[in-house]
C-alpha cells in the first residue's frame, strides 16, 4: 500500500472506508428492515428481549416434499403469546403460512400447496411482555420438489345423504348390518403404484387396490356393519415413495327418530281459535346421533301429510280432536307415531246468575256474593275469572258512579265476600257488580253491570190480622156513629226510636180535589218497640158524621222521617158505612136483592127438572 499523502488523502480513504461499510450493511438487510451479521445474527430493532429458533427447519438446499414440519424453540426472556409464520419464493412477496396461538408451537405443512422451486420461511412472536413483535427469523433458503399423486375422486356409489366431505357434512346411509359399502376411487400420477382404505365400518379392512391390478374401488361388506359415524380414509401412494390421503365422513343409521307432543295453540289444554297453531314441531323430534329429522307427518281426516316448519296452522271445527304425528329422518326411517289431542272452544261462557246476600243499612259484616256460569266445551277457568264490583246512585251505566271505577273483589274466581266500614251509609245506593268469567280456551265474558239496592233494615207495619175496625155499619152521630179502630204497629227489628201515626178518614165517592182529613195522631215514644214483641198497640175512636160509606186510612211515619225498607206498607185502610135510621138493624136495599137471587135459583131449577123429565110410557 503506498504511503498517503496529507490529510487530503485520509480523508478520502476514510469515505471510501465508510462506503463500502455501508453497502455491506445494506446487502445484509431482511425485509423487514432487520439487520444480519455475517452469521445470521440479528441486529435488534425490536423491544422484546425473545429470539425465535427454528427448532426443525429446512436446511440450505434442503429438498422436501409432502408433509413437512415446521417447529419452534426460543431464547432470551418474554412471553410467547402467538406466532405468525410466512414464506417466499423471492424474499420479497410474502404469504401468510399460519398464526399459531397455541402450543406446541409447531405446524404442519403440506408442501403441495406450493409450486416446486426455492422457498424461505420467516416467523415473528408476539411477546405480551411488552406487547410488540419480535424481529422477523428467517430460515435458509431451500427447495419443494413434490411430485406427490393427486386423488381426483374419493366416494360411495350408495343412495345416502349429505355431502361426506367435512364432519358436519357427513354422508349417511339407511344400510343393513350385511350390506355392502361400493367405494370407487382415482388418482393421477406418473407413476401410481396403490391405494389402501381404513377406518372402515364393521370388523376387518379391505386389501390393498394394486400394485398388481388396480380396480379403483372396494365392494365392502363385513356382514355386520353397525350404526354409528365413520371416517374413511384412502391414501395413494407411487413408486417414488410419496402418498396423498382423503377422508370421507359418513353414517350408517337405520334407527327411526322419536316424536314427543308440541306445542298445540298456546301450550294449554284448549285453543279458542279454529285455525290452530302447532309449534315447536321439528324441535319436538329428535333423531338422536343418527341423521337428522327430514320432516315430520301429521294424520289428519286419516291422510298423512309432510310439514318441514317448526310452526304450522291447521284448520278445525270447534270440538275435541285427535291427530297422529310421526318423524321422518334423512335417510327415510320413519318414526312410531305418537297421538296428540286438539281441543278448539270458540264459544265465550254462559252467566247464569248472581247470587248476593241481602244488604240492610243494619247490616254488619262481609256479604256472600258469588256468579253462577258454565262453558260446556272447555269449562270454566277459576284461575283467571274474577268479580268486580262498584257503588252506584241510581243503579244504571256502565261504570259504577260512587267508586268512580270498578274494583276487583280481591279473590280470584267467581265468589268471595266484601264488605264496608258501615253499611248504614249506604243506604238507598246500589252495589254494582260484574264477573269477568275466562274459560280454559282464553274465551272471555263480562256480564252486563247488574245493580243491588242496599236497603234500610228497619220495617214498620200495621198487622193486617189484627188492624181492625169493631163496626162495618152504624148510624150516624155521636149517640150511634161511634166506633173503635184497632191498630197493631210492627217493627221487624228492634227500634228505640219514636214513631208517629195517625188515623185519617174521607168519604169513599169523594172527587180528586177532596184529601184525607187527619183525625187523630198518636206518637209511639222511644223505646215501646225495643222489647221481644217490637209491636205496640193503638186504639182510635172515630164518630161516623154522615150517612154513605167513608174510608177510613191508619197511617204510619206521615211525614217520612224514619227511613225504612219499604215505604209502601206503611198504610192500612178499611171502610166503615153510615146508614139511614130505617135501615139500621137491616139494611133494607141488601135483603130484597138476596130474596131475588134465592126466588130466581128456586125458577131455574124447576125449570130444567121440567125438561129433563122423560115422557110417559
Amino acid at each position: 500500500m503506498r504511503a498517503l499523502k496529507g490529510r487530503g488523502d485520509l480523508n478520502n480513504l476514510m469515505r471510501r472506508v465508510i462506503s463500502v461499510l455501508i453497502v455491506m450493511l445494506c446487502m445484509t438487510m431482511g425485509q423487514s428492515g432487520d439487520v444480519f451479521l455475517s452469521d445470521n445474527s440479528k441486529v435488534k430493532l425490536s423491544n422484546s428481549n425473545l429470539n425465535l429458533i427454528f427448532a426443525n427447519g429446512p436446511a440450505e438446499n434442503q429438498e422436501i416434499n409432502g408433509l413437512f414440519t415446521l417447529s419452534f424453540s426460543s431464547t432470551g426472556t418474554g412471553n410467547i403469546s402467538s406466532i405468525e409464520i410466512d414464506i417466499s419464493s423471492d424474499g420479497e412477496n410474502w404469504s401468510s403460512v399460519d398464526n399459531l396461538t397455541n402450543t406446541p408451537w409447531l405446524k404442519h405443512i403440506d408442501t403441495t400447496d406450493y409450486e416446486n422451486g426455492s422457498w424461505i420461511f420467516r416467523a415473528r412472536a408476539w411477546d405480551s411482555d411488552v406487547q410488540e413483535f419480535t424481529n422477523y427469523f428467517t430460515t435458509d433458503e431451500f427447495l419443494i420438489s413434490n411430485q406427490i399423486p393427486i386423488i381426483t375422486n374419493f366416494q360411495l356409489t350408495n343412495s345416502g345423504y349429505g355431502g361426506g366431505s367435512t364432519a358436519t357434512d357427513r354422508a349417511w346411509y339407511a344400510l343393513a348390518s350385511n350390506g355392502t359399502l361400493n367405494f370407487i376411487w382415482s388418482a393421477s400420477d406418473d407413476d401410481l403404484s396403490y391405494a389402501s382404505l381404513t377406518n372402515v365400518p364393521g370388523p376387518g379392512t379391505p386389501s390393498n387396490d394394486g400394485p398388481t391390478d388396480i380396480n379403483y374401488g372396494w365392494d365392502w361388506a363385513s356382514g355386520n356393519i353397525g350404526e354409528g359415524t365413520y371416517n374413511p380414509r384412502l391414501t395413494v401412494w407411487d413408486n417414488s415413495g410419496l402418498s396423498v390421503s382423503k377422508t370421507m365422513f359418513i353414517g350408517i343409521d337405520r334407527t327411526a327418530p322419536t316424536m314427543n307432543s308440541p306445542t298445540i295453540g298456546n301450550g294449554g289444554d284448549w285453543t279458542d281459535s279454529t285455525s290452530v297453531i302447532i309449534s315447536d314441531l321439528q324441535s319436538s323430534a329428535d333423531d338422536g346421533s343418527g341423521s337428522g329429522v327430514s320432516y315430520v307427518q301429521i294424520q289428519k281426516d286419516g291422510v298423512w301429510s309432510n310439514y318441514t316448519d317448526d310452526t304450522i296452522t291447521l284448520s278445525f271445527d270447534e270440538g275435541e280432536y285427535q291427530i297422529s304425528l310421526r318423524a321422518v329422518d334423512n335417510v327415510g326411517n320413519i318414526g312410531s307415531k305418537i297421538d296428540v289431542d286438539v281441543k278448539v272452544d270458540t264459544s265465550e261462557p254462559e252467566g247464569i246468575g248472581w247470587s248476593v246476600d241481602e244488604m240492610t243499612t243494619s247490616l254488619q259484616g262481609p256479604i256472600n256474593i258469588s256468579f253462577q256460569a258454565q262453558d260446556l266445551q272447555s269449562g270454566i277457568d277459576n284461575n283467571n275469572s274474577k268479580i268486580q264490583y262498584g257503588f252506584d246512585l241510581n243503579g244504571v251505566g256502565a261504570t259504577p258512579d260512587q267508586s268512580g271505577r270498578w274494583i276487583d273483589l280481591g279473590v280470584t274466581g267467581l265468589e268471595g265476600t266484601m264488605g264496608v266500614a258501615s253499611w248504614a251509609t249506604k243506604s238507598r245506593q246500589y252495589l254494582m257488580l260484574r264477573a269477568v268469567v275466562n274459560d280454559n280456551a282464553g274465551n272471555e265474558l263480562i256480564t252486563i253491570p247488574r245493580a243491588f239496592q242496599i236497603l234500610p233494615g228497619l220495617d214498620l207495619t200495621w198487622n193486617s190480622s189484627l188492624t181492625n175496625i169493631d163496626k162495618l155499619v152504624v148510624r150516624p152521630g155521636s149517640d150511634n156513629g161511634k166506633i173503635e179502630i184497632y191498630g197493631m204497629l210492627e217493627a221487624n227489628q228492634l227500634y228505640g226510636g219514636s214513631v208517629t201515626v195517625q188515623m185519617q178518614v174521607a168519604p169513599a165517592d169523594r172527587s180528586e180535589d177532596i184529601d184525607w182529613t187527619t183525625m187523630d195522631t198518636h206518637v209511639i215514644q222511644s223505646g215501646n218497640l225495643s222489647d221481644d214483641c217490637m209491636c205496640e198497640e193503638v186504639v182510635w175512636e172515630y164518630v161516623v158524621p154522615n150517612t154513605g160509606q167513608w174510608d177510613i186510612r191508619l197511617v204510619i211515619d206521615p211525614t217520612n222521617v224514619i227511613d225504612e225498607r219499604d215505604e209502601t206498607n206503611n198504610f192500612n185502610y178499611m171502610m166503615v158505612t153510615g146508614a139511614s135510621v130505617s135501615s139500621v138493624g137491616v139494611v133494607t136495599s141488601f135483603a130484597p136483592g138476596i130474596i131475588a137471587i134465592l126466588l130466581a135459583g128456586f125458577v131455574i131449577s124447576w125449570y130444567q127438572r121440567k125438561k129433563v123429565t122423560p115422557p110417559p110410557n
